[in-house]
Order: structure tokens, then C-alpha cells, then sequence
């Protein structure tokens, strides 16, 4: 084996590779052509002396050996990364790229501005800031840290809880003086609901009344949509009533644009959390960041910190 032939621009590509499971997106990642993403695969294995990929015209697997010199490969490269950020955070400032994927909604509304103010502190720390209500692979999508609404399941993940968003059910003044102001659950049934798609079990609402007892009604409208932002402009846009976080709708309750729609029943809390990559949290700019996010988050309307009680 010729050592000098393996290096580290090459180990970081057969994990990248391994990663995404796709030659040509990691190509297009890095910038680089297809073909010299194989080259570099190709001279790996050969001063390796051992096959790492089993390649088909279908998609790409690792060998024996390959799984036994990935698992090495991003041990050595998260050291190789830490011991830079050490030297880099001894000379100066934090520098550097996070990445990161927050629900998109609360990304654009939220997130992104809280970005702002932790770049303003950190101006050498980059962010690649994706916004997706899809659940993502954070390994293979290559990204650091992800925040989501709702229950998660991904035990490989390292999960942070930053609260319980709190939800109610609101309209335009305009539509509830035309249709009627609800005065209780089963009223619903005669208004226009506005639906989120891609949100199981839309089609029925669960209220709870102040005495604590739980009321199951159906939920049906015209109008559904797969993104918050659309519900918030639906609903000052008079088309009907939706079950809303208040951080989506608060300054539209706030200017009178929108009313809370019967009031003494309250909507079950959602989960927010952050789903961290284990070996990327102990990167200087990420945990920098995760801190950040995680000790500003559960200020923001209708984010209900782990361990506090609602008023």
C-alpha cells in the first residue's frame, strides 16, 4: 500500500459517498466532476488494496472491509476536525460552516432571525440553513442539527427537547361575522376548515375543555395546503377557521387581524426538539450554535420551555 495515496480529501469523499449513497451528489456537493469523484474512490481502494464499494447499476453498498474503514474514516476526520477548531478557536474566533434544517414554517418566521443574531456574534461561523417539513436523514443529507415539530423516533440522533408548542384555533373577524362566531366544538361542523396535508389526522380536531374533558370533532374544509405559511395568509384572508401554533399567528392576534375561536378550548401541545448528529456535537461551532438556538427558542410566543408550566 502506498500511504501517501491515502488521504484525507479521499477518505472524506468515500464518506460523503457512503452518505449519500450517490456518486453524483456528492459530485455536485463538492463541485467537482462525477468522474473525479471515482477517480478518487478507485485510487483509494488500489492503495488500500481492498474493494470498499460493491457498485451496481442501482445503487452502491459497502463491502465487508468498506464498512470496517468507514467507521474508522469518520472517527479520524471528526478528530481531525475537532483538533482544527481547538487550533483555530486558540488563535481566535470560531470559524467554519453549520448545517442545519428547521420545519419551514417556524424556520422563516423564527429561526432564520435568531441565525442573524448568532452570526452578528460569530461573524466567521457560516450557516447552510435548510427549510423542509420532511423528515431528513441527517447523516446523509450532511447536515448538523435539525429542528422539527412533532414526535421523533430517530434513536441514532442525539435529541435535545427545547419546549411544547402551543396551538389554538383562530380566524379572520371578517369570516366569523359572516358564519357565526363558534360557541361550541360541534359548530364546527358549519365553517370552513383550513387543512395542513401533510399533518396526520387533519381531518378531525381533539379540544380540550377547561374542566380537562376531551372533545373529538371532524375537521373539513375547501382550502388544504402543505405549508404554515400558506394557513397563515388563508386565514387573514378570511377563507375560514385552522388549529394554529400561536409563534405562526401571534402578530396577527396581536394587531386584531385574527381572534382566538372558542376560547375556553385548548388544542393538545406539540413537541419542538432538536435532533443533533452525535459526532458533530462536540464541534466547536455547532455546539456554539446548538447552545444558542436552544437557549433562545423557548423565549419565542407559544414555546412552552421543558420543565415550566404555562401560566
Amino acid at each position: 500500500m502506498d500511504k501517501s495515496d491515502v488521504t484525507l480529501d479521499r477518505m472524506r469523499i468515500f464518506v460523503r459517498v457512503v452518505e449519500r449513497g450517490s456518486l453524483s451528489a456528492v459530485a455536485r456537493e463538492m463541485g467537482i466532476g462525477q468522474s473525479t469523484v471515482t477517480r478518487q474512490l478507485r485510487e483509494l481502494e488500489e492503495a488500500l488494496g481492498a474493494a470498499l464499494l460493491s457498485r451496481t447499476t442501482r445503487r452502491l453498498s459497502l463491502t465487508e472491509e468498506g464498512q470496517r474503514y468507514h467507521a474508522d474514516c469518520v472517527q479520524i476526520l471528526r478528530l481531525v476536525e475537532q483538533a482544527g477548531d481547538e487550533v483555530r478557536g486558540a488563535r481566535g474566533a470560531p470559524a467554519g460552516t453549520v448545517r442545519i434544517s428547521c420545519t419551514a414554517a417556524f424556520g422563516t418566521l423564527w429561526v432564520s432571525r435568531l441565525i442573524f443574531a448568532f452570526q452578528d456574534l460569530h461573524p466567521d461561523i457560516a450557516v447552510d440553513f435548510s427549510l423542509s417539513d420532511q423528515r431528513i436523514d441527517l447523516v446523509r443529507d450532511g447536515v448538523d442539527i435539525a429542528i422539527r415539530l412533532g414526535p421523533l423516533s430517530d434513536s441514532s440522533m442525539k435529541l435535545r427537547p427545547l419546549g411544547e408548542s402551543h396551538r389554538l384555533l383562530v380566524a379572520a373577524p371578517g369570516y366569523l361575522d359572516r358564519r357565526g362566531r363558534p360557541s361550541v366544538p360541534a359548530d364546527l361542523a358549519l365553517h370552513e376548515g383550513i387543512r395542513m396535508t401533510n399533518v396526520a389526522g387533519s381531518d378531525s380536531l381533539t379540544l380540550l375543555g377547561a374542566d380537562g374533558r376531551r372533545t373529538d370533532v371532524p375537521f373539513a374544509g375547501r382550502f388544504r395546503v402543505d405549508h404554515g405559511l400558506a394557513v397563515r395568509e388563508a386565514l387573514v384572508a378570511g377563507r375560514g377557521i385552522a388549529p394554529a401554533h400561536l409563534w405562526l399567528v401571534a402578530d396577527h392576534l396581536d394587531a386584531g387581524r385574527l381572534e382566538k375561536v372558542l376560547p375556553d378550548q385548548s388544542l393538545p401541545p406539540v413537541p419542538l426538539s432538536m435532533l443533533i448528529v452525535p459526532e458533530r456535537a462536540g464541534i466547536t461551532r455547532v455546539r456554539l450554535l446548538i447552545d444558542f438556538l436552544a437557549g433562545h427558542i423557548g423565549r419565542l410566543p407559544g414555546i412552552l420551555r421543558p420543565g415550566r408550566r404555562s401560566d
